[in-house]
């Protein structure tokens, strides 16, 4: 009886310490058969000649932001997003976002805050995103960060800020 305990016991044993062997050999291929282990390289936002907006652009409360922007990526385009945030308070972020005068400091009353993701449809390289933003009537003028947030289908990111300001 005991050795049939032990017998057992071993070949639970050993199919255990089997089953972790396949298990983490698996995840292994199949991390080397995602995008991700095939795609090293960030998408691109490729400015052009009708980008919009771009650095220092003026707007009017009540206007429309006609977005603009061409994505690009080696292996497949994913989303994006588009966030805008008041800069009231003259902070940076890790890309350029212009050389703008700008407006005193200020606190936040009502400031503007926008931000939405889009889809981008499978199997693209090359996207031309075109998104049409009203600017609210009752939002804080001044300062604002035009947050431009491109994701490939392996999950790499590229990010662009731009600087607006919001005019009377």
């Amino acid at each position: 009886m005991k050795r049939n305990t032990l017998h057992l016991l071993y070949t639970f044993c050993l199919a255990t310490v089997m089953g972790a062997a396949v298990s983490l050999s698996s995840c292994a291929s199949d991390d080397d058969d995602t995008t991700k282990g095939n795609d090293q390289e960030k998408p691109k936002i490729t400015e052009g000649e009708l980008a919009n907006p771009i650095d220092c652009q003026q707007y009017k409360r009540g206007e429309t932001i006609a977005f603009r922007y061409t994505f690009t990526d080696n292996v497949e385009l994913g989303s994006f997003n588009i966030e805008i945030h008041n800069n009231f308070d003259h902070h940076t972020h890790s890309t350029s976002a212009g050389d703008c005068p700008l407006d005193a400091k200020k606190p936040p009353v009502n400031p503007w805050v926008y931000n939405q993701d889009q889809a981008i449809p499978s199997g693209l390289k090359s996207y031309e995103a075109k998104v049409n933003i009203d600017i609210p009537k009752d939002i804080d003028l001044g300062d604002y960060h035009f947050m431009i947030r491109v994701t490939d289908r392996a999950g790499w990111q590229q990010l662009k800020a731009v600087s607006i300001k919001i005019k009377e």
